[in-house]
């Protein structure tokens, strides 16, 4: 009897270890991994946050399972139905990197390509459309969708607040500084509080493998509509999109056109990588191992010239021009005040 309960004990010990694991989400590598709730809240509690998790996930996958329903059950023709979904948006990781020799390897930061579920390919399939397979992505405004999101916010604010203060009153770590992480603001270091959220984005497809009810994003694309992961969004099939003509580019630094001998050669390289791109967002290149960021500053359409919130980029002779970079224009700014003052 005494070793069988031991043997339970050491099960239900395994049961509690699993289940105080933290969550992990897809990131990009610049993000660092979450940290496991502290145990000075005693396991009961702890196990009692994982499970309350948990059991949100579930609700908002339900949410979306029904909303999607709702889509196939009122659409026109079985083509629409397939065309339009609501989904859990995650970010990509370099587990989603292409293999070697594939075009957009090395690429999955610094491109405009997502990961959606096969029902994509099949509305591909139906409607024809054209290549590039281009996808609209809006933040969802659903208010069933809303409120849960507001709900699962104070339950993250309540969360943070409990290990803040379970970190204050452990005396044994008080000195290791270690062990502590800062939390780096935005994309890279790149924010800035002019910065507007955009409230759509157009991209492309980069494989059709994401689970059915979800999709995996780009970093820089969920920051550009102020997305968190498991924030919800609704993604349609779009065959609108124009083809461009002409772009203007800001560098977040002057040092993109002193580091590189030939910065126009580089840009038009790296822009085959993106399938359109979406005024007012901000895109990365990557080149000798350093990471550029530029906002999208204007868009024209071919073959008129008129100016367009999104533009078709692959296969399309378009031409790229710099604006001043944006750290000269806030030095502009910053001596423009200390001269008036």
């Amino acid at each position: 009897m005494f070793h069988s309960s031991n043997m339970w004990c050491h099960v239900f010990l395994v049961v509690v270890c699993i289940m105080i694991q933290p969550l992990t989400t897809a990131a990009s590598s610049s993000s660092s991994s979450p940290k496991p709730l502290s145990m000075k809240s005693g396991i009961s509690k702890v196990v009692q946050t994982r499970l309350e998790s948990a059991s949100n996930w579930a609700t908002l996958e339900q949410i979306v399972e029904d909303c999607n329903a709702h889509i196939v059950a009122t659409s026109s023709s079985a083509i629409q139905s397939m065309c339009t979904r609501r989904l859990i948006a995650l970010p990509l990781d370099e587990r989603f990197d292409p293999p070697m020799g594939v075009f957009s390897h090395g690429h999955v930061q610094t491109g405009d390509k997502m990961s959606l579920p096969k029902v994509f390919w099949n509305a591909i399939q139906s409607t024809q459309a054209e290549v590039p397979w281009l996808f609209e992505v809006t933040p969802c405004q659903d208010a069933t969708i809303l409120a849960f999101n507001e709900k699962r916010q104070r339950d993250i604010l309540l969360e943070k607040q409990q290990q803040q203060q379970d970190e204050q009153n452990d005396d044994d770590n008080d000195d290791d500084d270690s062990t502590r992480t800062k939390k780096k603001k935005g994309k890279d270091n790149n924010d800035d509080d002019d910065d507007v959220l955009l409230d759509r984005v157009v991209g492309g497809a980069l494989d059709f493998r994401a689970p059915s009810n979800y999709i995996f994003l780009p970093w820089w694309m969920m920051r550009a509509m102020g997305l968190a992961p498991r924030d919800v969004v609704d993604v349609r099939l779009i065959e609108t999109v124009p083809p461009g003509s002409a772009v203007q580019l800001r560098p977040h630094t002057s040092k993109f056109a002193s580091d590189i001998a030939n910065p126009q050669a580089v840009l038009e390289t790296e822009l085959k990588h993106y399938s359109a791109l979406t005024r007012g967002s901000s895109i990365a290149f990557d080149y000798n191992k350093q990471r550029y960021w530029f906002d999208v500053v204007e868009l024209r359409s071919a073959p008129r010239g008129e100016k367009v919130p999104w533009a078709k980029v692959q296969d399309c002779d378009i031409a790229a021009e710099f604006v001043p970079a944006k750290d000269v224009m806030k030095q502009k700014k910053k001596n423009k005040k200390q001269s008036k003052d």
